[in-house]
């Protein structure tokens, strides 16, 4: 006879065989009773030393008193349904699926700690995953944390070769003859982020590379004009994700080509570009803080303080400082030339992917370029290269230079562990049915807001990439979902597409725990909470404007009427934001501009 073991099992839709004395002996080990017994047990010793092994506390205390509530939820539950759904996971593509990452991002906001929020949102993920049975620490291990570290192979690898091709430029004097050579050209605070801007725009080829490449490059230059750490991540968050995507030839461009089903997907990339409101306003935005001098929220506070006190961090924990090496020998082409090489050889790097791929001209190996394989390519190639040239120019010895190897590595450690554990959240998300929930929504909200429904979708797409840290992974759920939907009106088929990848870019813009924020933060080596927060406000500001620019755009189906009232929108909304926050701090801006003139000089 064939008998359900406990109320959910290990794996979703599945069930336990039972006969006899040894069946009555499962059935008893397993019971709902023995499960949450052995489970109670178990969480309370793992939590005991967690709590030894951690400093930071406070999260560790609301997981104990949060999972016991969801484990009295579910044992009634057991007890109402189990005749009805014995045999399948409750949670299994419903709501619960996006709990995890809420539980994740509420308890970094509370606490403003990530690495306990992340690893115990991945633990709620695997115990939603498992039933609360013991076996969810296998599924934490094997389907998360293992399965991070093995997909992001080559991610890390990158970020280690240019953590130490940083090292490198450094000790070498690159970075300081460029400090002080930009000194000489960028006079103003607002020159010094507008450069930052427009060399996170030529850097469009993808996202990893413009954040770690940027900060590298524009970190000496922001710090020598008082410029706070938050702002430089935020400008490199703003050119990194919102540039890439409206980028013909780049990383996400070749992504979204290959989710796009019965159509061309590069064809539709490009015709979404220009109603992909939220890159486009983003855009906007850095340019106007760029000129103003405007700032608004948590950043106000750390730009003021880098203006008065030159503390470039305000709060949280901060990087290990790195001396800049002053080299006689050192010129401005030591910093340029490695990042000119290292640029050229990531690009050929994609594309070679591409080609060993299965492409068989330019546009289609972009289409089919492997990141994890053609960032490392080209990082490691202009690593030896790097060496080389200095080593001949005799700005550094070779010993000196293999130093830098464990310098640079150390430096990405914070990184690699913030993604690992990001990563494995994300994967129980998916196991949980995260993408089987959201296509219901949508398909639910097809029937009566059609016209309406860019926006819909708009919001939806926000919501998952903040919840689930990946703008790749949602617009790959929501693209064929949305091609489904228009697919009899073609030109609200692209308004459909631009708002999916927008808020997929929104969500990737803001959520603590996507990858594209960490490095963010590791480029700009700032404190990966101070960038969530001071961030926020300018990135709500552009998705409130995109939102209603979507609703425009879903009646009205103009590109250039479109495009039009959205950049005045924007425009309007900062000047309304400028003269509400000068007459509220009047006297602190006029402090910030007399820093500036000072600077200047």
């Amino acid at each position: 006879m064939v008998e359900v073991a406990g109320f959910i099992s290990s794996r979703p839709h599945t069930v336990r065989e039972t006969g006899g004395a040894k069946g009555k002996t499962a059935e008893a080990k397993g019971s709902p009773e023995s499960i949450y017994a052995g489970t109670q047990q178990n969480m309370l010793r793992t939590v005991t030393e967690t709590v030894e092994s951690y400093q930071r506390v406070p999260a560790l205390l609301l997981f104990v008193f949060i999972t016991p509530a969801m484990r009295f939820v579910f044992r009634i539950s057991h007890g109402f349904f189990r005749p009805i759904f014995q045999e399948v996971n409750l949670m299994f593509g419903t709501f619960w699926a996006l709990v995890p990452p809420i539980i994740a991002i509420g308890l970094a906001l509370i606490t403003k700690e990530v690495y306990s929020s992340l690893f115990i949102g991945a633990v709620a993920g695997a115990l939603f995953y498992a039933g609360f049975h013991v076996e969810a620490l296998d599924s934490l291990l094997n389907d998360g944390v293992v399965a991070a570290i093995r997909d992001n192979a080559g991610i890390f690898m990158f970020l280690v070769l240019l953590g130490i091709l940083v090292a490198l430029l450094n000790k070498a004097g690159g970075s300081a003859a460029f400090g002080a050579w930009a000194k000489t050209h960028i006079k103003t605070r607002g020159g010094a982020m507008f450069a930052t801007f427009l060399l996170g725009v030529l850097i469009f080829v993808d996202d990893y590379f413009n954040c770690l490449t940027v900060g590298s490059v524009m970190r000496p230059v922001t710090d020598s004009h008082h410029v706070s750490r938050a702002k430089l991540a935020y400008l490199i968050d703003a050119t990194a994700a919102p540039i890439c995507m409206i980028a013909p030839i780049s990383s996400w461009a070749a992504a979204v080509s290959g989710v796009v089903e019965d159509y061309s997907g590069f064809d539709l990339f490009i015709r979404a570009i220009p109603f992909n409101f939220y890159s486009l306003l983003t855009i906007v935005m850095v340019l106007f803080l760029c000129k103003t001098g405007m700032d608004y929220g948590p950043m106000r506070r750390h730009e003021l303080n880098a203006i008065r006190n030159n503390d470039l961090f305000t709060e949280g924990e901060q990087p290990e400082a790195v001396e800049e090496v002053s080299n006689p020998r050192a010129r401005v082409i030591d910093l340029l030339l490695p990042i000119i090489v290292l640029v050229v050889l990531c690009v050929s790097g994609l594309v070679y992917s591409g080609y060993l791929n299965g492409a068989d001209n330019f546009i289609d190996a972009f289409a089919n370029c492997d990141a994890f394989f053609g960032l490392p390519w080209g990082a490691i190639v202009a690593l030896v290269f790097t060496v080389i040239y200095f080593v001949l120019r005799r700005v550094i010895s070779f010993k000196d230079a293999m130093s830098c190897i464990p310098q640079g590595f150390c430096a990405m450690v914070p990184a690699i562990l913030i993604l690992t554990l990001a990563t494995s959240l994300k994967n129980m998300t998916t196991l949980l049915g995260a993408k089987e929930f959201v296509a219901g929504v949508m398909h639910s909200a097809s029937s009566g807001l059609y016209s309406l429904l860019p926006a819909v979708i708009y919001l939806v797409a926000c919501g998952l990439a903040f919840a689930t840290g990946t703008s790749w992974g949602t617009f790959g759920i929501l693209i064929p979902i949305v091609t489904e939907v228009f697919k009899a009106d073609f030109t609200l088929m692209i308004v459909g597409v631009s708002a999916c990848l927008a808020g997929a870019v929104f969500g990737d813009h803001v959520s603590p725990i996507s990858d594209t924020t960490i490095m963010a933060s590791a480029g700009a080596h700032c404190y990966h909470l101070n960038h969530v927060f001071t961030q926020l406000p300018y990135a709500l500001t552009v998705a409130a404007v995109s939102f209603v620019s979507f609703i425009l755009a879903g009646l009205i189906q103009n590109v250039f009427v479109n495009l039009l009232i959205a950049v005045a929108l924007m425009v309007g909304t900062l000047l309304v934001i400028r003269a509400i926050v000068n007459k509220k701090h009047a006297g602190i801006f006029a402090e910030m501009a007399e820093a500036n003139k000072a600077l200047a000089k």
